[in-house]
């Protein structure tokens, strides 16, 4: 298996449409790539992407039932740019959930879709084949976690050799800001986090998402052949390491008194790299001073967090740097005479990205002058000059370095 497959979170069509829209929405950017104008998803807004880009065909699908994020796309058939780059006004150091969002609906009248890169903030991000996902009729999204190094925040698509003659596209992108003690103590000046799985456990079919969560991370339903509880207990937000959703506390896995609870978990195999991993637990009951519900936590049959105590208010357990490789086992044992047996309510799992590279501010910020000096620059003069190396603008040369300069125009 290639070290690049990540697990594909997929949309059905239409997506789950966001819940209500409330005032409260992060910092961010919601764009309707391809599209003209403003439109409406669930109560969130989607603006048009122009301004955003310069470069790039825009064009309509021609399909019913499909919401309107997915009705537009972006292409780019310009064979030889490097690359073709958004880039979006943002707080210097902020860290960023980007997410973007692929439906081919057969644009260039096509059979099957393009393959292409994927690169943020100048480091590759991923290979998009969404071929599968179209054969079944489903969208597709992919989401980082990167911090933004300048005022400017780049996501860009480029042509491989899988690409051909074909045209990259888009349907949708979305950028939240999210609060600095996300994800930590990951150093977001070395890596990224890209998305594997977050789930929350028990019962439920609908994905929750914003405003449930305030970031607009998506929380997909998992359950296996373990027993559903239901909580009687309230817990917040605020009081759990990466801020999870109230609403993925309503339901968990358990088992019975005295039993292991074992979930594999995701069900498909993972590339054998580092990942950050979170999990989520509260006990269900009503809170009492003599209900206690204690456990070891394991994955893999490695000791993840020992005599692990799940209060009615909840607990977040985590490690920023954990080795998975191929099918992935979480097992709780309860301790010797816990009255009850483990829970388990949502979990994260992000591969750790080491970024590629950065090129030197200042040369960011002046090559970034040098290209609006121009009426008509060279279409791949967007997004980070030199990264990837392979992507760098044209007639732009550079040095080597990890952190990297222009050298000659």
């Amino acid at each position: 298996m290639s070290p690049s497959f990540l697990l594909l979170c997929l949309l059905t069509i239409p997506i789950l449409p966001h819940p209500a829209f409330a005032s409260d929405h992060q910092a961010g950017y919601l764009l309707n790539c391809g599209g003209s104008q403003n439109v409406t998803v669930g109560g969130l807004t989607y603006t048009s992407d122009q301004g955003f880009i310069s470069v790039g065909n825009t064009t309509t699908i021609e399909s019913e039932n499909l919401i309107p994020i997915l009705s537009t796309v972006r292409y780019f058939p310009d064979t030889k740019a490097r690359k073709y780059c958004y880039s979006l006004p943002v707080t210097p150091n902020g860290k960023y959930l980007v997410r973007t969002i692929y439906y081919y609906g057969s644009f260039d009248e096509g059979k099957q879709p393009p393959v292409f890169d994927q690169i943020v903030e100048g480091t590759k991000w991923r290979i998009i084949n969404t071929t599968d996902d179209f054969g079944k009729g489903l969208s597709s999204y992919f989401e980082v976690v990167v911090m933004a190094f300048g005022k400017s925040l780049s996501v860009c698509l480029a042509r491989n050799n899988q690409t051909g003659s074909s045209s990259p596209f888009i349907s949708a992108l979305e950028v939240e800001s999210l609060d600095a003690s996300v994800y930590n103590p990951t150093d977001f000046t070395k890596y990224a986090l890209v998305t594997v799985a977050r789930h929350n456990f028990g019962e439920g079919e609908e994905i929750i998402g914003y405003p449930d969560d305030k970031f607009n991370r998506m929380w997909h339903p998992f359950m296996d052949q373990n027993p559903v509880v239901l909580s009687h207990s309230n817990v917040t937000s605020s009081n759990f390491w990466n801020f999870p959703p109230v609403k993925a506390f309503t339901s968990g896995l358990t088992t019975s008194r005295g039993k292991v609870l074992e979930l594999q978990w995701p069900q498909v195999p993972l590339p054998d790299t580092n990942y950050y991993i979170a999990l989520y637990f509260q006990d269900n009951r009503s809170p009492s001073f003599f209900s206690w519900r204690i456990f070891d936590v394991a994955i893999n049959n490695q000791t993840f967090y020992t005599e692990l105590n799940a209060t009615a208010s909840g607990v977040t357990v985590y490690a920023p740097q954990w080795p998975l490789s191929g099918l992935t086992k979480v097992t709780l044992t309860p301790k010797v005479g816990s009255p009850v047996g483990p829970v388990i309510n949502a979990g994260e799992i992000l591969q750790i990205l080491p970024l590629g590279g950065r090129t030197k501010p200042r040369d960011v910020k002046a090559m970034g002058e040098l290209a609006r000096s121009f009426n008509n620059p060279p279409p791949d003069w967007s997004g980070d000059p030199c990264l990837p190396k392979e992507n760098s603008w044209t007639g732009v040369q550079c040095s080597q370095e990890y952190i990297c300069h222009v050298i000659s125009v």
